[in-house]
């Protein structure tokens, strides 16, 4: 069997982190008051996608586990990235 280490995050860290969510949180809000036209979808997900790296990444410990965990949570974003870019050339061409 595999020696399980705990891993203590400091609460100074996940409070930065939390900050900088709420940040992330306000800059989606803000980016859609700004008129962007296709790119406001797409600078709206793009920050989705870097807060849930970062709650995958602290708040749900994905730095300390193993290297297969890690890619196959890699190929979920591989995936939902390419999902989105079919969808919006779907959109695109209709």
């Amino acid at each position: 069997m595999s020696e399980h280490t705990h891993h203590i995050t400091p609460y100074k860290t996940l409070g930065i982190i939390l900050v900088v969510l709420f940040f992330f949180t306000f800059l989606t809000i803000e980016i859609t008051s700004i008129h962007l036209g296709a790119l406001t979808v797409t600078v709206a997900l793009l920050i989705a996608g870097v807060k849930g790296f970062l709650v995958l990444s602290y708040f749900m410990h994905l730095k300390h586990e193993s290297l297969l965990l890690k890619i196959l949570v890699a190929m979920v974003f591989v995936l939902f990235a390419l999902i989105v870019l079919i969808t919006f050339i779907d959109y695109a061409f209709r």
